[in-house]
């Protein structure tokens, strides 16, 4: 990613449950960095599978296509996807601009 910013719009009933969202999903990145550590694959599949499931109904498409990768790439056990995923995930919170309509 580059610097550039992302506008993301977003339903303004959901205004007060996006920034929580957003931090879990920061908790998150954390999360998949020590379960690599620990090689448990299992607990980064179920971090995907959530992120994938909610990222959509949140107005975030992004993050449901990083949780479904990740999701796959926990399975079939490719760390480095993982970890690309988990940077891209970081690096697209950072970037995001909401705008509520």
């Amino acid at each position: 990613m580059t610097d550039d910013r992302i506008t993301v719009r977003i339903d303004r009933e959901l205004e007060d449950l996006i920034p929580g969202y957003l931090e879990n999903r920061r908790k998150d990145t954390e999360s998949i960095r020590q379960a690599l550590k620990k090689e448990d694959l299992e607990a980064i599949r179920v971090i995907g599978h959530t992120m994938k499931g909610s990222g959509g109904g949140y107005g975030f498409d992004r993050i449901t296509d990083i949780g479904r990768t990740l999701e796959e790439a926990a399975r079939s056990g490719d760390k480095s996807v993982i970890l690309r995923q988990t940077l891209e995930l970081s690096e697209y919170l950072d970037h995001i601009d909401i705008i509520y309509e």
